[in-house]
Protein backbone atom coordinates (compact mmCIF):
# COMPACT_ATOMS: atom_id res chain seq x y z
CA UNK A 1 0.00 0.00 0.00
CA UNK A 2 1.30 3.52 -0.76
CA UNK A 3 2.47 5.61 2.16
CA UNK A 4 0.13 8.38 3.24
CA UNK A 5 2.85 11.04 3.00
CA UNK A 6 3.74 10.18 -0.61
CA UNK A 7 1.68 11.13 -3.67
CA UNK A 8 -0.17 8.29 -5.32
CA UNK A 9 1.46 7.14 -8.54
CA UNK A 10 -0.32 8.37 -11.64
CA UNK A 11 0.31 6.99 -15.11
CA UNK A 12 -0.75 8.15 -18.54
CA UNK A 13 -1.05 5.66 -21.38
CA UNK A 14 -0.99 6.80 -25.01
CA UNK A 15 -2.27 4.16 -27.43
CA UNK A 16 -1.84 4.55 -31.18
CA UNK A 17 -4.43 2.14 -32.65
CA UNK A 18 -3.35 2.63 -36.27
CA UNK A 19 0.33 3.53 -35.94
CA UNK A 20 1.43 1.58 -39.08
CA UNK A 21 -1.10 3.42 -41.22
CA UNK A 22 -0.35 6.77 -39.57
CA UNK A 23 3.26 6.33 -40.71
CA UNK A 24 2.10 5.83 -44.32
CA UNK A 25 -0.37 8.74 -44.27
CA UNK A 26 2.23 11.11 -42.83
CA UNK A 27 4.68 10.17 -45.57
CA UNK A 28 1.99 10.77 -48.19
CA UNK A 29 1.22 14.18 -46.75
CA UNK A 30 4.90 15.14 -46.96
CA UNK A 31 5.96 13.47 -50.21
CA UNK A 32 2.98 13.02 -52.52
CA UNK A 33 1.84 16.62 -52.76
CA UNK A 34 5.10 18.11 -54.11
CA UNK A 35 5.86 15.18 -56.43
CA UNK A 36 2.56 15.03 -58.33
CA UNK A 37 1.37 17.52 -60.88
CA UNK A 38 -2.25 17.47 -59.69
CA UNK A 39 -1.46 19.43 -56.53
CA UNK A 40 -4.17 19.53 -53.83
CA UNK A 41 -6.76 17.76 -55.99
CA UNK A 42 -4.44 14.82 -56.65
CA UNK A 43 -3.51 14.51 -52.97
CA UNK A 44 -7.17 14.57 -51.99
CA UNK A 45 -7.94 11.82 -54.53
CA UNK A 46 -5.15 9.63 -53.18
CA UNK A 47 -5.91 10.08 -49.50
CA UNK A 48 -9.69 9.53 -49.85
CA UNK A 49 -9.20 6.02 -51.19
CA UNK A 50 -9.62 3.36 -48.47
CA UNK A 51 -6.19 2.35 -47.20
CA UNK A 52 -4.93 -0.49 -45.05
CA UNK A 53 -1.68 -2.00 -43.78
CA UNK A 54 -1.39 -5.77 -44.15
CA UNK A 55 0.71 -8.38 -42.37
CA UNK A 56 1.49 -12.03 -42.98
CA UNK A 57 -0.24 -14.18 -40.35
CA UNK A 58 1.50 -17.34 -41.59
CA UNK A 59 -1.57 -18.68 -43.40
CA UNK A 60 -2.79 -15.62 -45.28
CA UNK A 61 -2.28 -11.89 -45.69
CA UNK A 62 -4.59 -10.08 -43.28
CA UNK A 63 -5.54 -6.49 -42.58
CA UNK A 64 -3.75 -4.99 -39.61
CA UNK A 65 -4.53 -1.28 -39.60
CA UNK A 66 -7.34 0.59 -41.42
CA UNK A 67 -8.23 4.22 -42.05
CA UNK A 68 -11.69 5.69 -41.50
CA UNK A 69 -12.71 5.22 -45.14
CA UNK A 70 -11.92 1.49 -45.01
CA UNK A 71 -13.81 1.07 -41.73
CA UNK A 72 -16.78 2.88 -43.21
CA UNK A 73 -16.84 0.31 -46.05
CA UNK A 74 -17.22 -2.49 -43.51
CA UNK A 75 -13.63 -3.73 -43.27
CA UNK A 76 -12.16 -4.79 -39.94
CA UNK A 77 -8.64 -5.67 -38.69
CA UNK A 78 -7.99 -9.37 -39.11
CA UNK A 79 -9.96 -9.72 -42.35
CA UNK A 80 -8.23 -11.69 -45.10
CA UNK A 81 -6.84 -9.52 -47.88
CA UNK A 82 -8.60 -11.57 -50.59
CA UNK A 83 -11.98 -11.03 -48.92
CA UNK A 84 -11.26 -7.33 -48.44
CA UNK A 85 -10.29 -6.93 -52.12
CA UNK A 86 -13.49 -8.63 -53.19
CA UNK A 87 -15.62 -6.31 -51.08
CA UNK A 88 -13.62 -3.09 -51.69
CA UNK A 89 -11.76 -3.35 -55.03
CA UNK A 90 -10.28 0.16 -54.73
CA UNK A 91 -8.62 -0.68 -51.38
CA UNK A 92 -5.02 0.55 -51.33
CA UNK A 93 -2.74 -1.70 -49.25
CA UNK A 94 0.72 -1.24 -47.78
CA UNK A 95 3.11 -3.75 -46.29
CA UNK A 96 3.90 -3.45 -42.61
CA UNK A 97 7.43 -2.34 -41.64
CA UNK A 98 8.09 -3.31 -38.00
CA UNK A 99 11.51 -1.64 -37.88
CA UNK A 100 10.18 1.69 -39.15
CA UNK A 101 7.18 1.51 -36.84
CA UNK A 102 9.42 0.82 -33.85
CA UNK A 103 11.58 3.81 -34.80
CA UNK A 104 8.47 5.98 -35.07
CA UNK A 105 7.28 4.84 -31.63
CA UNK A 106 10.72 5.65 -30.21
CA UNK A 107 10.57 9.15 -31.72
CA UNK A 108 7.15 9.62 -30.14
CA UNK A 109 8.67 8.61 -26.79
CA UNK A 110 11.34 11.29 -27.31
CA UNK A 111 8.60 13.82 -27.97
CA UNK A 112 6.71 12.80 -24.80
CA UNK A 113 9.82 13.72 -22.83
CA UNK A 114 8.37 17.25 -22.86
CA UNK A 115 5.89 16.10 -20.20
CA UNK A 116 7.97 13.76 -18.04
CA UNK A 117 11.42 12.11 -18.24
CA UNK A 118 9.88 8.75 -17.26
CA UNK A 119 8.55 7.39 -20.58
CA UNK A 120 8.36 3.65 -21.22
CA UNK A 121 7.87 1.89 -24.56
CA UNK A 122 5.12 -0.73 -24.72
CA UNK A 123 5.67 -2.28 -28.15
CA UNK A 124 4.23 -2.25 -30.69
CA UNK A 125 1.89 0.75 -30.32
CA UNK A 126 1.74 2.08 -26.76
CA UNK A 127 3.59 4.50 -24.47
CA UNK A 128 3.32 4.71 -20.68
CA UNK A 129 4.22 7.99 -18.96
CA UNK A 130 4.74 8.36 -15.23
CA UNK A 131 3.27 11.82 -14.59
CA UNK A 132 3.38 11.63 -10.79
CA UNK A 133 4.04 15.09 -9.41
CA UNK A 134 4.41 16.89 -12.75
CA UNK A 135 0.84 17.28 -14.02
CA UNK A 136 0.45 20.66 -12.31
CA UNK A 137 3.05 22.08 -14.70
CA UNK A 138 0.61 21.53 -17.56
CA UNK A 139 -2.66 22.66 -15.99
CA UNK A 140 -3.45 19.44 -14.14
CA UNK A 141 -3.94 15.89 -15.38
CA UNK A 142 -6.85 16.80 -17.65
CA UNK A 143 -4.91 19.70 -19.14
CA UNK A 144 -1.80 17.58 -19.71
CA UNK A 145 -3.76 14.81 -21.43
CA UNK A 146 -5.73 17.25 -23.57
CA UNK A 147 -2.53 19.03 -24.63
CA UNK A 148 -0.82 15.75 -25.57
CA UNK A 149 -3.82 14.56 -27.59
CA UNK A 150 -4.23 17.88 -29.42
CA UNK A 151 -0.55 18.07 -30.37
CA UNK A 152 -0.38 14.43 -31.52
CA UNK A 153 -3.56 14.75 -33.57
CA UNK A 154 -2.18 17.85 -35.30
CA UNK A 155 0.87 15.77 -36.21
CA UNK A 156 -1.40 13.23 -37.94
CA UNK A 157 -1.70 10.47 -35.32
CA UNK A 158 -4.83 8.66 -34.21
CA UNK A 159 -4.34 8.39 -30.47
CA UNK A 160 -6.30 7.32 -27.37
CA UNK A 161 -5.31 8.15 -23.79
CA UNK A 162 -6.13 7.17 -20.23
CA UNK A 163 -4.84 8.19 -16.80
CA UNK A 164 -5.11 5.86 -13.82
CA UNK A 165 -3.28 4.74 -10.68
CA UNK A 166 -1.63 1.72 -12.32
CA UNK A 167 -0.04 0.99 -15.67
CA UNK A 168 -2.23 -2.08 -16.33
CA UNK A 169 -5.41 -0.11 -15.63
CA UNK A 170 -4.30 2.79 -17.83
CA UNK A 171 -3.43 0.44 -20.70
CA UNK A 172 -6.72 -1.43 -20.42
CA UNK A 173 -8.78 1.76 -20.27
CA UNK A 174 -7.01 3.29 -23.26
CA UNK A 175 -7.63 0.19 -25.37
CA UNK A 176 -11.14 -0.76 -24.24
CA UNK A 177 -12.83 2.33 -22.76
CA UNK A 178 -12.09 4.94 -25.42
CA UNK A 179 -13.35 5.61 -28.93
CA UNK A 180 -12.79 8.03 -31.78
CA UNK A 181 -15.55 10.23 -30.33
CA UNK A 182 -14.23 9.98 -26.75
CA UNK A 183 -10.44 9.45 -27.05
CA UNK A 184 -9.56 10.10 -23.39
CA UNK A 185 -10.48 8.66 -19.98
CA UNK A 186 -9.35 10.10 -16.66
CA UNK A 187 -9.88 7.93 -13.58
CA UNK A 188 -9.76 9.87 -10.29
CA UNK A 189 -7.38 8.66 -7.62
CA UNK A 190 -8.60 5.59 -5.76
CA UNK A 191 -11.39 4.73 -8.24
CA UNK A 192 -9.60 2.17 -10.38
CA UNK A 193 -11.81 -0.75 -9.28
CA UNK A 194 -14.97 1.08 -10.29
CA UNK A 195 -13.50 2.10 -13.67
CA UNK A 196 -12.24 -1.40 -14.52
CA UNK A 197 -15.38 -3.33 -13.56
CA UNK A 198 -17.30 -2.90 -16.87
CA UNK A 199 -14.28 -3.61 -19.10
CA UNK A 200 -13.75 -6.96 -20.86
CA UNK A 201 -11.25 -9.38 -19.33
CA UNK A 202 -8.88 -8.76 -22.24
CA UNK A 203 -8.22 -5.32 -20.72
CA UNK A 204 -6.07 -7.03 -18.07
CA UNK A 205 -3.55 -8.07 -20.73
CA UNK A 206 -3.95 -11.81 -20.11
CA UNK A 207 -3.47 -14.47 -22.78
CA UNK A 208 -6.29 -14.86 -25.37
CA UNK A 209 -6.62 -18.55 -24.41
CA UNK A 210 -7.41 -17.56 -20.83
CA UNK A 211 -9.97 -14.99 -22.03
CA UNK A 212 -11.65 -17.64 -24.18
CA UNK A 213 -11.73 -20.17 -21.32
CA UNK A 214 -13.29 -17.64 -18.95
CA UNK A 215 -15.81 -16.59 -21.58
CA UNK A 216 -16.88 -20.22 -22.04
CA UNK A 217 -18.19 -20.30 -18.46
CA UNK A 218 -19.86 -16.88 -18.68
CA UNK A 219 -17.09 -14.70 -17.19
CA UNK A 220 -16.63 -11.92 -19.73
CA UNK A 221 -16.09 -8.74 -17.69
CA UNK A 222 -13.63 -7.82 -14.97
CA UNK A 223 -16.58 -7.34 -12.61
CA UNK A 224 -17.40 -11.03 -13.03
CA UNK A 225 -14.17 -12.14 -11.32
CA UNK A 226 -13.78 -9.37 -8.72
CA UNK A 227 -15.98 -11.16 -6.21
CA UNK A 228 -15.00 -14.73 -7.10
CA UNK A 229 -12.94 -16.93 -4.74
CA UNK A 230 -9.30 -16.64 -5.67
CA UNK A 231 -8.20 -20.23 -5.05
CA UNK A 232 -10.49 -21.82 -7.69
CA UNK A 233 -9.57 -19.13 -10.24
CA UNK A 234 -5.85 -19.74 -9.69
CA UNK A 235 -6.25 -23.53 -9.82
CA UNK A 236 -8.22 -23.48 -13.07
CA UNK A 237 -6.83 -20.49 -14.98
CA UNK A 238 -3.36 -20.02 -13.49
CA UNK A 239 -1.70 -17.47 -11.24
CA UNK A 240 -1.14 -15.05 -14.12
CA UNK A 241 -4.82 -14.05 -14.06
CA UNK A 242 -4.72 -13.07 -10.39
CA UNK A 243 -1.34 -11.36 -10.76
CA UNK A 244 -2.57 -9.14 -13.58
CA UNK A 245 -5.78 -8.37 -11.65
CA UNK A 246 -3.83 -7.38 -8.53
CA UNK A 247 -1.51 -5.18 -10.61
CA UNK A 248 -4.47 -3.45 -12.25
CA UNK A 249 -6.06 -2.73 -8.85
CA UNK A 250 -2.78 -1.56 -7.32
CA UNK A 251 -2.62 -4.44 -4.83
CA UNK A 252 0.58 -5.85 -6.36
CA UNK A 253 3.69 -4.00 -7.42
CA UNK A 254 4.17 -3.09 -11.07
CA UNK A 255 7.03 -1.07 -12.50
CA UNK A 256 7.68 0.51 -15.86
CA UNK A 257 11.06 0.67 -17.56
CA UNK A 258 11.80 4.22 -18.73
CA UNK A 259 13.90 4.26 -21.89
CA UNK A 260 16.05 7.14 -20.55
CA UNK A 261 17.41 7.70 -17.06
CA UNK A 262 16.04 10.82 -15.36
CA UNK A 263 18.53 13.71 -15.28
CA UNK A 264 20.15 14.94 -12.08
CA UNK A 265 19.26 18.59 -12.77
CA UNK A 266 16.90 20.00 -15.36
CA UNK A 267 16.01 23.50 -16.53
CA UNK A 268 13.65 24.30 -19.38
CA UNK A 269 12.03 27.21 -21.18
CA UNK A 270 8.58 26.95 -22.77
CA UNK A 271 7.83 29.54 -25.44
CA UNK A 272 4.55 30.98 -26.66
CA UNK A 273 6.18 31.79 -29.99
CA UNK A 274 8.67 29.31 -31.54
CA UNK A 275 12.26 30.46 -32.06
CA UNK A 276 14.46 29.50 -34.99
CA UNK A 277 17.35 32.01 -35.00
CA UNK A 278 20.63 30.70 -33.61
CA UNK A 279 21.16 33.91 -31.62
CA UNK A 280 17.85 33.42 -29.77
CA UNK A 281 18.66 29.78 -29.04
CA UNK A 282 22.08 30.71 -27.65
CA UNK A 283 20.55 33.39 -25.43
CA UNK A 284 18.09 30.86 -23.97
CA UNK A 285 20.88 28.32 -23.52
CA UNK A 286 22.96 30.88 -21.63
CA UNK A 287 20.02 31.59 -19.32
CA UNK A 288 19.37 27.88 -18.72
CA UNK A 289 23.08 27.37 -18.08
CA UNK A 290 22.92 29.95 -15.30
CA UNK A 291 19.99 28.12 -13.66
CA UNK A 292 21.79 24.78 -13.88
CA UNK A 293 24.99 26.29 -12.47
CA UNK A 294 23.09 27.67 -9.46
CA UNK A 295 21.63 24.22 -8.79
CA UNK A 296 25.06 22.60 -9.12
CA UNK A 297 26.57 25.14 -6.72
CA UNK A 298 23.93 24.31 -4.11
CA UNK A 299 24.84 20.64 -4.48
CA UNK A 300 28.60 21.47 -4.31
CA UNK A 301 29.01 19.68 -7.64
CA UNK A 302 30.07 20.37 -11.19
CA UNK A 303 28.57 18.90 -14.33
CA UNK A 304 30.45 16.33 -16.39
CA UNK A 305 27.81 15.47 -19.02
CA UNK A 306 25.21 17.94 -20.33
CA UNK A 307 22.32 17.44 -22.76
CA UNK A 308 20.55 20.25 -24.62
CA UNK A 309 17.18 19.13 -26.00
CA UNK A 310 15.17 21.15 -28.49
CA UNK A 311 11.53 20.30 -29.23
CA UNK A 312 10.26 21.43 -32.61
CA UNK A 313 6.63 22.42 -33.13
CA UNK A 314 6.21 19.62 -35.69
CA UNK A 315 7.13 16.96 -33.11
CA UNK A 316 10.76 16.45 -34.06
CA UNK A 317 13.21 16.31 -31.13
CA UNK A 318 16.90 17.16 -31.40
CA UNK A 319 19.44 16.32 -28.70
CA UNK A 320 22.94 17.79 -28.38
CA UNK A 321 25.27 16.29 -25.79
CA UNK A 322 28.65 17.50 -24.56
CA UNK A 323 30.99 16.17 -21.88
CA UNK A 324 33.79 17.82 -19.94
CA UNK A 325 37.16 16.67 -18.67
CA UNK A 326 36.67 18.41 -15.33
CA UNK A 327 33.56 19.46 -13.35
CA UNK A 328 32.05 22.56 -14.95
CA UNK A 329 29.73 25.31 -13.84
CA UNK A 330 28.79 28.51 -15.61
CA UNK A 331 26.54 29.22 -18.56
CA UNK A 332 29.27 30.93 -20.61
CA UNK A 333 31.58 27.91 -20.58
CA UNK A 334 28.71 25.60 -21.40
CA UNK A 335 27.58 27.81 -24.29
CA UNK A 336 31.13 27.75 -25.68
CA UNK A 337 31.12 23.93 -25.72
CA UNK A 338 27.78 23.76 -27.53
CA UNK A 339 29.04 26.28 -30.07
CA UNK A 340 31.99 23.97 -30.76
CA UNK A 341 29.51 21.12 -31.16
CA UNK A 342 27.52 23.05 -33.74
CA UNK A 343 30.68 24.09 -35.60
CA UNK A 344 31.69 20.46 -35.94
CA UNK A 345 28.29 19.54 -37.42
CA UNK A 346 26.51 22.44 -39.07
CA UNK A 347 23.48 20.25 -39.83
CA UNK A 348 23.04 19.20 -36.19
CA UNK A 349 20.52 22.00 -35.60
CA UNK A 350 17.56 22.02 -37.98
CA UNK A 351 15.05 24.59 -36.79
CA UNK A 352 12.29 23.82 -39.30
CA UNK A 353 9.23 25.78 -38.17
CA UNK A 354 10.92 26.63 -34.87
CA UNK A 355 11.34 25.29 -31.34
CA UNK A 356 8.71 25.82 -28.65
CA UNK A 357 10.51 24.05 -25.79
CA UNK A 358 14.23 24.08 -24.93
CA UNK A 359 15.68 22.03 -22.09
CA UNK A 360 19.13 21.75 -20.50
CA UNK A 361 19.85 18.72 -18.32
CA UNK A 362 22.81 17.51 -16.28
CA UNK A 363 23.19 13.77 -16.80
CA UNK A 364 26.39 13.27 -14.80
CA UNK A 365 27.95 15.36 -12.03
CA UNK A 366 30.97 15.18 -9.76
CA UNK A 367 31.95 16.73 -6.44
CA UNK A 368 33.38 20.20 -7.07
CA UNK A 369 34.20 22.04 -3.86
CA UNK A 370 35.73 25.52 -4.22
CA UNK A 371 39.44 25.72 -3.42
CA UNK A 372 42.24 28.28 -3.49
CA UNK A 373 45.59 27.16 -4.86
CA UNK A 374 47.67 30.13 -3.63
CA UNK A 375 47.49 33.06 -1.23
CA UNK A 376 47.16 35.46 -4.18
CA UNK A 377 44.08 33.58 -5.39
CA UNK A 378 45.72 32.54 -8.65
CA UNK A 379 44.79 29.14 -9.96
CA UNK A 380 46.70 26.62 -12.00
CA UNK A 381 46.47 28.29 -15.41
CA UNK A 382 48.21 25.43 -17.23
CA UNK A 383 45.78 22.84 -15.85
CA UNK A 384 42.79 25.04 -16.64
CA UNK A 385 44.03 25.68 -20.19
CA UNK A 386 44.58 21.97 -20.77
CA UNK A 387 41.10 21.14 -19.47
CA UNK A 388 39.58 23.80 -21.71
CA UNK A 389 41.44 22.41 -24.73
CA UNK A 390 40.22 18.88 -23.99
CA UNK A 391 36.64 20.14 -23.63
CA UNK A 392 36.74 22.07 -26.91
CA UNK A 393 38.22 19.16 -28.83
CA UNK A 394 35.77 16.78 -27.17
CA UNK A 395 32.82 18.92 -28.17
CA UNK A 396 33.92 18.76 -31.80
CA UNK A 397 35.33 15.24 -32.05
CA UNK A 398 33.78 13.44 -29.10
CA UNK A 399 35.44 12.99 -25.72
CA UNK A 400 36.25 9.35 -26.45
CA UNK A 401 38.50 10.47 -29.33
CA UNK A 402 40.61 12.85 -27.23
CA UNK A 403 43.19 10.73 -25.38
CA UNK A 404 46.19 11.22 -23.15
CA UNK A 405 48.85 8.95 -21.69
CA UNK A 406 48.32 7.58 -18.19
CA UNK A 407 51.46 6.38 -16.35
CA UNK A 408 51.34 2.78 -15.14
CA UNK A 409 53.60 1.19 -12.54
CA UNK A 410 55.01 -1.63 -14.66
CA UNK A 411 58.55 -2.80 -15.38
CA UNK A 412 57.96 -3.51 -19.08
CA UNK A 413 58.70 -0.39 -21.17
CA UNK A 414 55.76 -0.96 -23.53
CA UNK A 415 53.33 -1.26 -20.59
CA UNK A 416 54.35 1.83 -18.60
CA UNK A 417 51.72 4.07 -20.16
CA UNK A 418 48.17 3.50 -21.32
CA UNK A 419 46.31 5.65 -23.82
CA UNK A 420 42.97 6.53 -22.20
CA UNK A 421 40.23 9.15 -22.81
CA UNK A 422 41.57 12.44 -21.50
CA UNK A 423 38.31 13.31 -19.76
CA UNK A 424 38.50 10.17 -17.60
CA UNK A 425 41.95 10.89 -16.09
CA UNK A 426 42.20 12.66 -12.76
CA UNK A 427 45.03 15.19 -12.43
CA UNK A 428 46.47 13.33 -9.44
CA UNK A 429 46.96 10.23 -11.59
CA UNK A 430 49.38 12.10 -13.86
CA UNK A 431 51.96 12.83 -11.13
CA UNK A 432 55.19 10.82 -11.29
CA UNK A 433 56.79 9.55 -8.10
CA UNK A 434 60.42 9.82 -9.24
CA UNK A 435 60.73 13.52 -9.99
CA UNK A 436 64.24 15.08 -9.84
CA UNK A 437 65.06 17.39 -7.01
CA UNK A 438 65.19 21.14 -7.71
CA UNK A 439 68.30 22.01 -9.69
CA UNK A 440 69.00 18.39 -10.57
CA UNK A 441 68.40 17.04 -14.06
CA UNK A 442 67.34 13.42 -14.29
CA UNK A 443 69.39 11.38 -16.79
CA UNK A 444 67.55 10.11 -19.83
CA UNK A 445 68.02 6.37 -19.60
CA UNK A 446 65.20 5.46 -21.94
CA UNK A 447 64.03 7.14 -25.17
CA UNK A 448 60.88 9.21 -25.25
CA UNK A 449 59.91 7.61 -28.55
CA UNK A 450 59.14 3.91 -28.12
CA UNK A 451 58.23 1.42 -30.82
CA UNK A 452 55.26 -0.68 -29.73
CA UNK A 453 55.65 -3.47 -30.49
CA UNK A 454 59.43 -3.58 -30.73
CA UNK A 455 60.68 -4.18 -34.27
CA UNK A 456 63.05 -7.10 -35.03
CA UNK A 457 66.53 -6.29 -36.39
CA UNK A 458 69.43 -8.33 -37.77
CA UNK A 459 72.43 -7.74 -35.46
CA UNK A 460 76.02 -9.01 -35.37
CA UNK A 461 77.99 -9.14 -32.09
CA UNK A 462 81.60 -10.13 -31.27
CA UNK A 463 80.46 -12.56 -28.61
CA UNK A 464 76.94 -14.00 -28.17
CA UNK A 465 76.37 -12.05 -24.93
CA UNK A 466 78.10 -8.81 -26.00
CA UNK A 467 76.75 -5.57 -27.53
CA UNK A 468 76.05 -5.42 -31.28
CA UNK A 469 78.70 -4.25 -33.75
CA UNK A 470 76.23 -3.48 -36.50
CA UNK A 471 72.54 -4.10 -37.21
CA UNK A 472 70.08 -3.80 -40.09
CA UNK A 473 66.75 -2.09 -39.47
CA UNK A 474 64.17 -1.29 -42.14
CA UNK A 475 66.63 -2.28 -44.91
CA UNK A 476 69.28 0.19 -43.66
CA UNK A 477 72.63 -0.88 -42.18
CA UNK A 478 73.92 0.89 -39.04
CA UNK A 479 77.46 0.54 -37.65
CA UNK A 480 77.80 0.88 -33.87
CA UNK A 481 80.66 3.07 -32.56
CA UNK A 482 79.57 3.38 -28.92
CA UNK A 483 77.44 1.24 -26.63
CA UNK A 484 76.36 1.24 -22.99
CA UNK A 485 74.88 -1.69 -21.12
CA UNK A 486 73.56 -4.20 -20.64
CA UNK A 487 70.54 -3.33 -18.49
CA UNK A 488 68.90 -6.65 -17.71
CA UNK A 489 65.12 -6.96 -17.52
CA UNK A 490 63.94 -10.33 -16.20
CA UNK A 491 60.41 -11.70 -16.77
CA UNK A 492 57.86 -11.36 -13.94
CA UNK A 493 58.13 -14.08 -11.32
CA UNK A 494 54.60 -15.37 -11.98
CA UNK A 495 55.54 -16.34 -15.56
CA UNK A 496 57.96 -18.93 -14.28
CA UNK A 497 61.38 -19.91 -15.59
CA UNK A 498 60.21 -20.16 -19.19
CA UNK A 499 58.86 -16.64 -19.23
CA UNK A 500 55.53 -17.65 -20.84
CA UNK A 501 52.09 -16.68 -19.55
CA UNK A 502 49.66 -13.79 -19.25
CA UNK A 503 50.54 -10.17 -18.48
CA UNK A 504 47.48 -8.22 -17.31
CA UNK A 505 48.78 -4.81 -18.45
CA UNK A 506 49.92 -5.88 -21.93
CA UNK A 507 47.35 -6.29 -24.74
CA UNK A 508 46.91 -9.81 -26.05
CA UNK A 509 45.90 -13.19 -24.78
CA UNK A 510 49.33 -14.36 -23.60
CA UNK A 511 52.98 -13.42 -23.99
CA UNK A 512 56.34 -15.14 -24.06
CA UNK A 513 59.00 -13.00 -22.40
CA UNK A 514 62.53 -14.30 -21.99
CA UNK A 515 65.12 -12.20 -20.22
CA UNK A 516 66.01 -8.98 -22.03
CA UNK A 517 69.42 -7.27 -22.14
CA UNK A 518 69.05 -3.60 -23.16
CA UNK A 519 71.85 -1.50 -24.75
CA UNK A 520 72.03 2.21 -25.53
CA UNK A 521 74.03 2.45 -28.74
CA UNK A 522 75.23 5.16 -31.13
CA UNK A 523 76.08 4.78 -34.81
CA UNK A 524 78.67 6.60 -36.99
CA UNK A 525 76.37 9.54 -37.68
CA UNK A 526 75.48 10.15 -34.04
CA UNK A 527 72.05 8.52 -34.07
CA UNK A 528 71.21 6.80 -30.81
CA UNK A 529 69.04 3.70 -30.39
CA UNK A 530 67.67 1.52 -27.61
CA UNK A 531 68.09 -2.11 -28.55
CA UNK A 532 67.76 -5.36 -26.65
CA UNK A 533 68.67 -9.03 -27.00
CA UNK A 534 65.73 -11.33 -26.35
CA UNK A 535 66.83 -14.40 -24.34
CA UNK A 536 69.99 -15.50 -22.54
CA UNK A 537 72.44 -17.42 -24.72
CA UNK A 538 72.42 -21.20 -24.02
CA UNK A 539 70.31 -20.74 -20.87
CA UNK A 540 67.01 -19.70 -22.49
CA UNK A 541 67.71 -20.00 -26.22
CA UNK A 542 70.43 -21.14 -28.59
CA UNK A 543 69.76 -18.29 -31.05
CA UNK A 544 68.93 -14.98 -29.30
CA UNK A 545 67.01 -12.43 -31.36
CA UNK A 546 67.50 -8.66 -31.39
CA UNK A 547 64.79 -6.00 -31.25
CA UNK A 548 64.78 -2.21 -31.55
CA UNK A 549 62.63 -0.77 -28.73
CA UNK A 550 63.11 2.99 -29.20
CA UNK A 551 64.97 5.90 -30.73
CA UNK A 552 66.57 8.77 -28.78
CA UNK A 553 65.61 12.12 -30.25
Amino acid sequence: MPRADLPRQRLLTLWFPQLPLDRILRLQAVNLLPSRGGGQAELARVTTRPQAVIHDSGQALRLRSLDAAAVARGLRPGDALTDARARVPELQVHREAPELEAALLASLADWCDRYTPLVALEAPDCLVLDITGCAHLHGGEAGLMADALARLQRQGFAVRAAIADTATAARGLARHATSAQQPAVLVPEGEVRKALAPLPLAALGIAPETVAALSAVGLTRIADILGQPRAPLAARYGLELLRRLDQALGEAGESISPRLAPPLILAERRLFEPVARLEDIEAILLSLGGQVSDALERRVEGGRLFEFTLFRVDGHVQRLMVGTSRPLRGGAGLLSLFRQKLKADEGALEAGFGFDLLRLAVLEAQSFAPHQTSLEGAGDDATADLAGLVDRLGARLGLARVARFLPVDHHLPEARVHLVPAASVADAALAWDCEPRPGEEAPLTQPLRLLVPAEPVDAVAIVPEGPPLRFRWRRALYRVVRSEGPERLAPPWWLGAGGAGRLPDVPGEAVHMPTRDYYRIEDEEGRRFWIYRDGLYERETADPRWFLQGVFA
